[in-house]
């Protein structure tokens, strides 16, 4: 089956795809990548929009991602005349604490100093990582990758747990061992077990009151935030509403070298 394909990147949760059709009418199709591969597969997929007889067609982005917008004609003969421009989200302040990275200086744990050679430690990741299996496409994964292409050791579990491993055991080296956390708060990782752990072990390191821990919210509200954790929708944090993976990782690793913002 032919079809036209546009190639979308990554756009934001908010913002709205505009499809100008001229001629036939056609199906007109908004997914993510992983959707997109299944639909040029011939396999089963999830899009939004459907059959268009009048242009000009808006699509909504529902999550941040990476997104693709597909037209075709369902088989039948004809031709597709269309383009497509992206309206930006309505601007709105977002709820969040979002001061420079470096102004928090606890964020990152330094290496204690040894008085001798039996106690003294390095920590042997930079970044530790938090979050619930559901977010690792849209999130977790891209950031735990840029990090690393930043020139970082970062603690994740598909680079880190292998099977046969005591996962309780690795996450207590993961956050011993690692100088930056980072905790991705969603809905997902509300309703886990071992996120909930791993959040435990970050904050309960926090024993002078100290902001050790950078919380991502994604796709979450302040008010959501407050029912689950008050005492983090007071943290410094970063959303994926207001920046992209690229940036996030870009900051926190200016951070961990000890850069300037």
């Amino acid at each position: 089956m032919k079809f036209q394909h546009y190639d979308l990147g990554y756009r934001q949760s908010g913002e709205t795809v505009k499809v100008t059709l001229s001629g036939n009418a056609a199906n007109v199709q908004l997914m993510d990548s992983s959707n997109f591969h299944n639909y040029r597969s011939r396999r089963r997929y999830r899009y939004y929009g459907g059959h268009a007889r009048k242009s000009p067609v808006l699509l909504k982005i529902p999550r941040n991602g990476h997104w693709h917008v597909a037209l075709d004609l369902g088989g039948y003969a004809g031709t597709i005349r269309s383009s497509i421009n992206i309206i930006p989200a309505p601007h709105r302040l977002p709820d969040i604490h979002d001061a420079p990275l470096a102004s928090v200086p606890s964020l990152l744990q330094e290496d204690a100093p040894p008085s001798n050679a039996d106690d003294g430690y390095i920590r042997e990741y930079d970044v530790f990582i938090s979050h619930a299996t559901e977010d690792k496409d849209e999130v977790v994964r891209p950031l735990a990758h840029a990090l690393v292409n930043s020139g970082l050791e970062v603690w994740y579990d598909e680079f880190e747990v292998r099977i046969g491993d005591s996962l309780r055991r690795k996450i207590d080296t993961g956050l011993a061992k690692s100088r930056f956390g980072v905790v991705v708060l969603s809905r997902s990782f509300f309703d886990k077990g071992w996120t909930n752990y791993e959040l435990d072990g970050l904050v309960t390191k926090a024993v002078t009151g100290e902001q050790i821990i950078l919380p991502i919210w994604h796709d979450i509200t302040k008010q959501e935030l407050i029912e689950y954790s008050p005492s983090l929708a007071d943290k410094v944090a970063r959303t994926t509403g207001t920046h992209t993976i690229n940036e996030i990782a870009e900051e926190i690793a200016r951070v961990i070298r000890g850069e300037s913002v």
